[in-house]
C-alpha cells in the first residue's frame, strides 16, 4: 500500500511541461470512464494507476464534474484532489445591484475574461440592460462575451418573471416596465427599507401624467454616473432624459436586485410624489411642491453647515 501511494505521488510524467491540457468531465462518468478520458487526454500516464488510487483513496465516488486544465507533470493523487474539490476554470465574478452593462463590461475586462467592448456590443445589439441578473456567478475562464451574457440572461429568467407572475395587484406595467421601473429605484436607493416609497413616487407621477425627472435616468444618457447633475445636464437630448421626456425611459437604466423589483412590483401605498435627500443617506418625501421645497431648502442649509464645520475643523 506505501510503496503504491508512494508510486502515485511521485509517478507524474517524467516530463513537466508548462502547456495546460483541458478537460471537461461530464456529469456521471464513473472512475473508470474518467481514468480513460484522462490517459487519451494525456493528463496521466496510466489509466490502471488512476483507478487503483481512486479506490484506494476513497476518491472513486467524490469526483465533480466541470472543465478543467490541468498542468502536466501532475501526479496521479495531484490529479485526484483536483477532481475531488471541483478545482476547475471557474473565477467567482461579484457583480453588484445597480451595475450598469457597460460597468459589467469593464468588470469583465478588468478580471481577464473577456473585452469590455465586446461585451458592450453585444449587450447593446441584445438589448440586455436591466436583464444581466446581478449576483455572484461561477464563471469558466475561457468562456465568451455571449457565453457570460447568456448565463446571467438565464439567471434573470429563472428569478425575475416568476416574481411577476406571481405578484398581486401589481402595477399596471408590463415586465420591461416593471423592469425599467426597478432599475430607477436601485439607483436612487440607498436605504434598502425606502425602495417601496420610491417606487410609489415614480408611480404617482406616471398617474398624474407628470415628468419622472430622475436624475439617474439623465446620468445614464451621459454615459457614465454623474455626481452633481448641472442645468445644461438636464437640458441634453437623450430619449432616457425624464426631464424632457414624460413616461419612463425606453428600457432599463441598469441592472436591478430583486429587492428594487419586489419594491417596483409592490410599492408602498403613499401620496408622494417629491422626495429629497436627507443627507444621511435616506430621503424625506412630500405630497406638495411647497413642502418639497421647504425639505430642499434644509437640506440645503444641513449641508452647508456641514462645510463649515469641516472646513473649521481643517485649521
Amino acid at each position: 500500500m506505501r510503496a503504491l501511494l508512494l508510486c502515485l505521488c511521485l509517478g507524474g510524467w517524467a516530463c513537466a511541461e508548462e502547456e495546460a491540457i483541458e478537460v471537461t468531465v461530464p456529469p456521471g462518468l464513473s472512475a473508470r470512464a474518467t481514468s480513460r478520458l484522462l490517459k487519451e487526454r494525456g493528463v496521466v500516464s496510466s489509466s490502471f494507476l488512476f483507478r487503483a488510487a481512486a479506490k484506494v483513496t476513497g476518491a472513486e465516488r467524490e469526483i465533480k464534474p466541470g472543465d478543467y486544465r490541468f498542468k502536466r507533470g501532475l501526479s496521479v493523487l495531484d490529479v485526484l484532489s483536483i477532481l475531488k474539490t471541483g478545482t476547475t476554470n471557474d473565477l467567482k465574478l461579484v457583480i453588484p445591484e445597480g451595475f450598469s452593462a457597460r460597468q459589467i463590461a469593464e468588470r469583465l475586462s478588468a478580471n481577464g475574461l473577456c473585452k469590455a467592448d465586446d461585451f458592450m456590443a453585444l449587450a447593446a445589439s441584445k438589448r440586455l440592460e436591466g436583464y444581466l441578473f446581478p449576483t455572484t456567478y461561477s464563471v469558466d475562464k475561457h468562456w465568451s462575451a455571449g457565453q457570460i451574457a447568456q448565463r446571467m440572461v438565464d439567471e434573470f429568467q429563472r428569478r425575475v418573471p416568476p416574481l411577476f407572475e406571481a405578484a398581486k395587484d401589481k402595477p399596471a406595467l408590463n415586465l420591461h416596465q416593471i423592469v425599467t421601473l426597478a432599475s430607477i429605484v436601485e439607483r436612487e436607493a440607498v436605504v434598502k427599507s425606502e425602495r417601496p416609497a420610491i417606487a410609489s413616487v415614480y408611480l404617482n407621477r406616471l398617474r398624474k401624467r407628470m415628468m419622472l425627472e430622475a436624475d439617474p435616468t439623465v446620468q445614464y444618457g451621459l454615459g457614465y454616473w454623474k455626481k452633481g447633475l448641472t442645468l445644461d445636464d438636464l437640458k441634453v437630448s437623450s430619449p432616457y432624459n425624464t426631464y424632457n421626456h414624460f413616461g419612463l425611459p425606453p428600457g432599463p437604466i441598469c441592472n436591478p436586485g430583486l429587492d428594487s423589483v419586489e419594491a417596483a412590483l409592490r410599492p408602498a401605498r403613499t401620496e408622494a410624489i417629491f422626495f429629497v435627500a436627507d443627507g444621511k443617506g435616506g430621503h424625506v418625501f412630500s405630497t406638495t411642491l411647497e413642502e418639497h421645497l421647504v425639505n430642499k431648502a434644509k437640506l440645503k442649509r444641513e449641508l452647508r453647515l456641514q462645510r463649515e464645520a469641516a472646513r473649521r475643523g481643517g485649521h
